[in-house]
């Protein structure tokens, strides 16, 4: 399996292209007495990015062979999770950002109570376009409200999230951390692993392969993202706290090859690969 970063970028741009569309059609949009909310949620969850979360739905569902109509939906919703995570990590009460992507926060464009709204309303919109994706049937739907629940919630995604607080007053050991990132990052991209598997209806071997790549493809996610903002200085528990640049690369090599190792023997691995290989070359 040949690695290009040209190749998977391409791959990345075509699907992020096609979870665009969709979230383009599905969000609510109109004039309505409460129609800023529409606009404060499209405003951040049409704001771009790689969409690598629903990219892996989309291409866990290709790996079993599963068609991505069925996955689309789900793959939306992961999207609006993670805008929804994104919109309230900005808040003042949280990380108080001002500026994301190259513009002003969803509190600084809308105001603080119609981002925490925004937020509230793209996590519960989620769900809807789980529960109502017409392309699978209804036990199909139900675990994969089941599966995205239990990542976005008190023992994963919002855990990490206290525990990346608690640990912004207190110095925090290398497995503590790791155990925050796992649940605040990990866990959403696990769920979207598994919910391309899901849509697909793939056989229950297949979902363990899944999270394991996806744990460590979103662990090394985060050390690599880690040692590019090393002089950030936020206050913020990383692993840069307690490894040095060279051992968090040699980490976060250690982590990619056990993803690709998880998922290597499928067929339809290549871009999976190509993906694990990227993400820990990348510079930006």
């Amino acid at each position: 399996m040949a690695f290009s970063i040209g190749n998977i970028e391409d791959v990345l741009a075509k699907n992020a292209g096609l979870i665009n569309g969709a979230l383009d059609s599905l969000l609510p949009q109109g004039d309505a007495g409460h129609s800023v909310i529409y606009d404060a949620m499209r405003y951040s969850a049409m704001d771009g990015g790689k969409r690598i979360r629903p990219y892996l739905t989309l291409e866990f569902c290709r790996l079993a062979g599963g068609d991505v109509t069925a996955a689309l939906p789900y793959a939306c919703a992961v999207e609006c999770v993670h805008t929804y995570s994104l919109i309230h990590d900005d808040l003042p009460c949280m990380d108080d950002d001002d500026m994301r992507r190259g513009k002003p926060t969803s509190h600084k464009k809308f105001g603080e109570a119609n981002a925490l709204l925004a937020g509230d309303a793209l996590l519960t919109y989620a769900f809807g376009l789980i529960a109502e994706n017409p392309f699978a049937d209804a036990e199909r739907n139900a675990r994969a409200v089941s599966v995205l629940a239990s990542a976005a919630g008190h023992d994963g995604m919002i855990g990490g999230q206290v525990l990346d607080m608690m640990y912004a007053e207190r110095e925090a050991a290398l497995e503590e951390i790791v155990e925050m990132e796992r649940k605040k990052t990990g866990e959403l991209i696990a769920a979207a692993a598994a919910l391309g598997l899901v849509a697909a209806d793939a056989p229950e071997e297949m979902f363990a392969s899944a999270r394991t790549y996806a744990f460590n493809i979103g662990l090394s996610f985060q050390l690599i993202d880690d040692i590019l903002d090393v002089d950030a200085g936020d206050g913020e528990a990383t692993v840069m706290s307690v490894l040095t640049v060279d051992e968090a690369r040699g980490l976060a090599a250690e982590l990619t090859a056990a993803a690709i190792d998880a998922v290597v023997r499928y067929e339809r691995a290549g871009d999976l690969v190509a993906l694990a290989k990227w993400l820990l070359h990348r510079n930006a």
